[in-house]
């Protein structure tokens, strides 16, 4: 059975809340590291929301956070924090989303994210990959078994 219209941005709230709330949950009550990044909330925004758009799908997801926050990473190991590594390393990050057919719009974000934070390589791991993954999978679950949706279009 389809979720009614009227019902679609509450379950879709409910849902991007179960998502943030499981990574949120391994993040502070457990030793399982760091799976939550600020990016993640735009996120699960555009997976229940805008499932349809080509952000929305897995690729673009990993992907674009990963290219990202790589950006933002190597930026902050040689650079540093200025004004100058902050726009380079947004824009990079942007160009290499397009160029690798990867657009992601919340992962534009990460380079600052690892600039301000004063990131390492270390981060990529928890929570970057595990993080996206467990947001990818719990996307498709949830827009499949629960909202009923053709999610993903595509995989990769």
């Amino acid at each position: 059975m389809k979720i009614k219209k009227n019902l679609e941005p509450i379950i879709s709230g409910i849902s991007a809340a179960i998502v943030i709330g499981m990574l949120a949950f391994l993040t502070l009550e457990t030793s399982a590291g760091v799976w939550l990044m600020f990016s993640f909330g735009a996120t699960v925004f555009i997976v229940f929301v805008l499932y349809e758009l080509e952000t929305a799908q897995p690729k673009n997801i990993f992907f674009g956070h990963l290219i990202s926050i790589l950006v933002g990473i190597i930026f902050n190991e040689t650079i540093g924090l200025s004004f100058y590594s902050l726009g380079l390393s947004v824009g990079i990050a942007v160009m290499l989303m397009v160029y690798f057919k990867v657009m992601h719009p919340p992962a534009a974000s990460n380079p600052l994210v690892a600039l301000f934070m004063d990131l390492s390589f270390d981060f990529i791991l928890f929570p970057v990959i595990t993080g996206s993954v467990l947001i990818i999978l719990l996307s498709i679950l949830i827009n499949k078994i629960i909202l009923k949706r053709n999610y993903p279009k595509k995989f990769f």
